[in-house]
């Protein structure tokens, strides 16, 4: 009878219905019929549920600890924080050593970690990206191979192309200026930049279409994506009255043109100190912002800036009351989201403070955390979960090895 009820529907009107279904029925649905699963797994589909601005709001709070990571999941509106769900970690992560949460895109989250490949005594290490969707419980691998260079220094980011929903990644290769030995600094100028990006669409790596930074930019591990770009805080060197002095500055990456770009800073944020002020960046109410932090003083604040049109202007300043505290992320209201910790340990707080009525709202004591917003998606739903990419004929059998121990 339901079947029958459900022939009487068109099948466009079937669509708009699933379309606005919470995101545990789409998948429960899937087990309908053939022809509810062909279409929730279509990349139409896939795109268009992905794309809604009604989906849910969270901010997943990763715990750091020596032997073990825990993952939080907060829905992030008017209920915050009381609807909370703690996440199993996926079973890839067994495979990885030092994994961190790296990044966050179109409800994709990033992880980042060391990966030992090979069998008996031909182990090697070599290092790997996780893909990531809690709201669907899947994940990819890709193996990010080495340089087997210490003069090289790799750092990893990630993003979704908003046209495509193409998810790429980002490998940045280039000589560290801790390379002091004669000769050595004289031939930098001489090393070729290695970049590298990777499309889930394509699976494999290969060369950018667009232009590549400078060889002089050095680039930090933590990035921010927003709004189909990736941004570092990167720091370059100039030459002034004869001597080498650094400076900060953006580098954005666009997802779909696959071209780097400068963004310049206000002399006050290009010329730091890591001795008195810190400058991060992160991502406010859609904005691109870059937090400075005095740090020598009894009662240090945070300037916040926002970037719009390559111009940036002061947004706030916030008291942290303790040179201890920082900002790891704010809410999708602006509220900031608070890391502090105590003079006696090594255990810290991670509190919510709200603008607007001063309130503080304690999430948790932890050792150390990372916040990320993400909203729900369907983004990856496509892909056989557990599958490692980067010439998989290497790795197939020790993954089936791994699952059957993990499983």
């Amino acid at each position: 009878m339901r079947i029958k009820l459900l022939e009487e529907i068109p099948l466009e009107l079937q669509v708009e219905i699933i379309k606005r279904l919470p995101i545990k029925c789409v998948i429960q649905f899937r087990s309908v019929s053939k022809a509810w699963k062909a279409l929730i797994d279509s990349s139409d589909f896939i795109a268009h549920y992905s794309a809604q601005k009604t989906l849910k709001p969270h901010l997943i709070v990763s715990e750091d600890n020596l032997d073990w990571d825990y993952y939080v999941s907060y829905v992030d509106d008017d209920t915050f924080p009381e609807q909370r769900v703690a996440l199993d970690n996926p079973r890839v992560l067994n495979w990885l050593k030092d994994c961190d949460i790296i990044g966050c895109s179109h409800g994709l989250l990033c992880l980042y970690g060391d990966y030992r490949v090979g069998r008996g005594g031909h182990k090697s290490l070599t290092t790997m990206v996780v893909l990531w969707n809690p709201s669907i419980r899947k994940t990819i691998g890709v193996i990010v191979s080495n340089l087997g260079n210490k003069m090289y220094r790799i750092d990893v980011a990630f993003g979704v192309c908003r046209e495509t929903n193409d998810p790429k990644i980002v490998k940045v290769a280039y000589v560290c200026w801790e390379i002091k030995s004669e000769g050595e600094m004289d031939s930098i100028s001489c090393v070729p930049w290695q970049v590298e990006v990777f499309a889930l669409s394509t699976g494999v790596w290969r060369s950018p279409y667009g232009n590549l930074p400078r060889k002089s930019i050095r680039f930090d591990r933590h990035y921010v994506t927003l709004d189909g770009f990736i941004y570092w805080l990167v720091t370059d060197k100039i030459t002034i009255d004869g001597e080498y002095k650094s400076y900060n500055l953006i580098v954005s990456f666009d997802i779909t043109t696959e071209d780097f770009k400068e963004v310049s800073l206000p002399d006050s944020l290009a010329f730091t100190s890591h001795t008195d002020r810190v400058i991060n960046i992160s991502e406010l109410r859609n904005s691109l912002v870059v937090l400075e932090c005095e740090r020598n003083v009894n009662d240090p604040v945070v300037i916040i800036w926002k970037m719009e049109g390559g111009v940036f202007t002061k947004l706030f300043t916030l008291n942290l009351n303790t040179r201890l505290a920082s900002i790891v992320g704010f809410r999708k209201n602006g509220a900031p989201i608070i890391e502090n910790y105590t003079e006696e340990d090594d255990w810290g707080h991670l509190v919510v403070y709200e603008p607007t009525s001063k309130y503080v709202d304690k999430l948790w004591s932890h050792h150390h955390a990372y916040v990320y917003p993400y909203m729900e998606t369907l983004l990856l739903l496509d892909q056989p979960d557990l599958m490692v990419y980067n010439d998989i004929s290497m790795w197939r059998g020790e993954n089936k090895r791994l699952l059957k121990h993990t499983s």
